[in-house]
């Protein structure tokens, strides 16, 4: 009759321990991404704050965009996009357009400027990683490699 629950409960133990070790996995992922991160943003001394950076690169990926599509995919208010687009565009960052299916509207896209800044962030950034990976032993590049599919599935968004 009770022959179940000794089944469940190791059932539940095992489930407890793997959620456990989730969180401790889940943690050091969270901590070296973003030491890593913040390591290449400081080593990489970049011309571009991070917001102007961030913007640029989502003005790339979905532009031409307008204002405020732009501020609410970067999750910033359209007065600070506002300032941020002031910015990159003194630089020659991007360029402004009127939007044909608002007279009243501007679409901004990424300038030759602009790209060639990315290239460069980007150039940068690579090296950066590269030298890095020289300090890991043969095995350790290995397993980030073979890590790789499975660090770029997290990157994909969650479907609501």
């Amino acid at each position: 009759m009770g022959g179940n629950s000794g089944g469940a409960d190791a059932a539940t133990a095992v489930s407890s321990r793997f959620e456990t070790l989730d969180d401790e996995v889940a943690a050091r992922l969270r901590l070296a991404v973003g030491r890593l991160h913040r390591r290449i943003r400081i080593d990489g001394s970049e011309s571009l704050p991070p917001l102007q950076l961030s913007t640029l690169v989502t003005v790339e990926q979905h532009g031409p965009l307008r204002l405020s599509e732009l501020a609410r995919r970067e999750g910033v208010t359209a007065p600070t996009m506002s300032r941020v687009l002031s910015a990159l565009d003194d630089q020659g960052m991007v360029q402004r357009a009127p939007d044909p299916g608002d007279a009243r509207g501007v679409l901004v896209s990424v300038s030759d400027d602009g790209r060639a800044k990315l290239r460069e962030v980007r150039n940068q950034r690579t090296a950066l990683i590269a030298r890095r990976l020289d300090r890991l032993d043969a095995g350790q590049r290995d397993a980030l490699e073979a890590a790789l599919p499975a660090l770029e599935a997290l990157i994909v968004p969650d479907e609501d």
